[in-house]
């Protein structure tokens, strides 16, 4: 073997060790455009060896905030704009998507092995926050993109280390105004780096333009059938429907998620508007949920902690139908979609912040035997 591919050997395996041991979360974010022009933003949630313990999540217009800092240092606080409504992580005050009250998404994913960010100071108290902090500045100062990017010339997101993951939780975003204009986030050198999310979609590992690349091996993908080939005077035709995406990728990997949705949206159904492209998207992301032990990292098994009772890797499910401001939701628990109507809910009048199970630990069927000897 040649020297230069021993060095290359090294240094991949080495940023290989590096990776956290425990990579949890697998979700898969989706956008589609009804021809109405309605935007639906919609991701699932996955965390693959434990219950993440979210809850509907609502703070009020001018909530006082307080960054998340190493104890015994000075935080950065700042008092908040506008109103929030979304689903928090482990009961800790932090979102993990979530809309504010003018239309602004900004959903969470995990990005680990590949999110830098700035060296924590704490000199620096009055500038930077934990990662898991970003989304909630972002949702309680910004209204759109333009305010968003702008809003990191006041901010600096800095390597503070989540008390729950052990380590700094690392993380992209992916930001969406009522518009329909998207971006993604993720950090590089300690800063962070922008990027148009003309496609819509966002998984995880590793950097999002290196998904556009790999995307490329896979432009053959139709809804229309494989044609019939003729080999030597032998006639050989598709064995069945869906021949057109033979070689779409099958498996849990970011990689392989985000081709698929890329490819299923692409070639999503029309849509008439918001209310009915909640429909499909929800219909897209049934093809992302995620079976206990298939997110687990190395070392851990679904089977290694008795107490724990979850049906799915895939916790929950969210979909935003942007122009109507509301979200829709089910879970691993209850298959039923439950909705927040976040235009309806007055801001200015809440008190202090709203917490709301998501579910309540089964599912909801409707037994409609009784039906059958209704009279007609």
């Amino acid at each position: 073997m040649r020297s230069a591919e021993k060095c290359f050997i090294a240094v991949l395996l080495a940023a290989t060790l590096a990776l956290p041991s425990i990579q949890l979360d697998a979700c898969t974010g989706i956008t589609l455009k009804a021809q109405n022009g309605d935007i639906v933003y919609a991701r699932t949630m996955e965390w693959g060896t434990s219950d993440i313990k979210s809850r509907i999540m609502i703070l009020p217009r001018n909530h006082e905030y307080s960054a998340r800092v190493p104890e015994g240092t000075r935080a950065f606080q700042w008092k908040g704009v506008y109103g929030i409504a979304g689903i928090e992580l482990f009961e800790a005050g932090r979102y993990a998507d979530a809309i504010n009250e003018k239309g602004l998404v900004v959903g969470l994913f995990y990005h680990p092995g590949f999110a830098e960010y700035a060296k924590y100071d704490p000199a620096r108290w009055d500038r930077q926050i934990a990662p898991t902090d970003v989304a909630s500045y972002l949702l309680s100062t910004c209204t759109n993109i333009a305010e968003v990017r702008a809003a990191f010339s006041k901010i600096e997101v800095a390597a503070i280390t989540d008390p729950i993951l052990g380590i700094p939780a690392p993380i992209h975003l992916m930001i969406t105004e009522p518009s329909g204009k998207q971006i993604i986030i993720e950090w590089v050198g300690g800063k962070p780096r922008f990027y148009d999310s003309a496609l819509g979609v966002i998984t995880n590992a590793p950097t999002y333009d290196w998904h556009l690349i790999n995307l490329r091996n896979y432009t053959g993908m139709t809804l229309a059938p494989k044609p019939e080939i003729d080999i030597d005077g032998i006639r050989f035709n598709p064995l069945g429907g869906g021949s057109g995406f033979l070689g779409l990728p099958g498996d849990f990997t970011p990689p392989s998620r985000f081709i698929r949705a890329a490819v299923f949206t692409h070639t999503a159904r029309k849509t008439s508007d918001g209310q009915e492209t909640l429909y499909e998207t929800f219909r897209i992301l049934d093809n992302f949920n995620v079976p206990l032990g298939a997110s687990e990292g190395a070392g851990e098994k679904s089977t290694d902690n008795p107490l724990r009772k979850l049906r799915s890797s895939t916790c929950w499910t969210i979909a935003y139908d942007m122009p109507a401001k509301a979200f829709y939701y089910h879970t691993a628990n209850d298959r039923r979609v439950q909705k927040i109507d976040v235009a309806k809910i007055d801001f200015g009048n809440l008190k202090k912040p709203v917490l709301m199970k998501m579910d309540n630990g089964s599912q909801t069927i409707l037994d409609r035997t009784g039906e059958i000897f209704a009279e007609k």
